[in-house]
């Protein structure tokens, strides 16, 4: 039996996210853009294209630039917004997207992490995206669980201490 194309993964992220990729979309479409497109037709208007280093940095940064914004545009479209706050409501005391979870190791080192999206992991910040080992690991644990995971150097566990949904940035 044949089976069609794998279902892309969806994309989750928060307001906060979705705000700062509008952001970036915006200043893309409006002022770099705009910007570049008469730099460009500057450098065309100075004659022999083919060997005008300005004109070629200007389309190859155009040709950038476009490919940012379809992506940007296509990920806001396909995009769902979760506000962490509004899933504590439904959460019913499981770790779910947008959650902030206090977690010791077999160490008993404590770390706080919230799970986020793809496009704003930040492991510096404690911000693990949902489809990471350690991520994954967490969704649906609930507070007193003791979760595993696969790191390079072997399995971890992680017992959870606090759960909590609060605004991220």
């Amino acid at each position: 039996m044949k089976q069609g194309p794998a279902k892309p993964a969806p994309i989750y992220m928060t307001p906060d996210c979705a705000r700062r990729l509008r952001r970036e979309l915006k200043e893309l479409l409006y002022r770099l853009r705009p910007e570049m497109v008469k730099t460009a037709a500057w450098a065309a208007s100075n004659g022999d294209r083919s060997e005008n280093a300005d004109y070629h940095y200007a389309k190859k940064t155009l040709r950038k630039y476009d490919g940012r914004i379809r992506f940007l545009t296509q990920r806001l479209e396909s995009a769902t917004i979760v506000d962490p706050v509004a899933q504590g409501a439904i959460a019913n005391g499981r770790v779910l997207f947008g959650c902030t979870v206090t977690v010791e190791n077999e160490e008993r080192e404590g770390r706080v992490f919230s799970i986020v999206g793809v496009d704003e992991y930040d492991p510096a910040c404690g911000y693990v995206s949902w489809v990471s080992p350690i991520g994954r690991a967490l969704l649906g644990a609930r507070k007193g669980d003791v979760v595993s995971f696969q790191t390079p150097g072997g399995e971890s566990e992680l017992e959870i201490l606090k759960i909590e949904y609060k605004a991220l940035y």
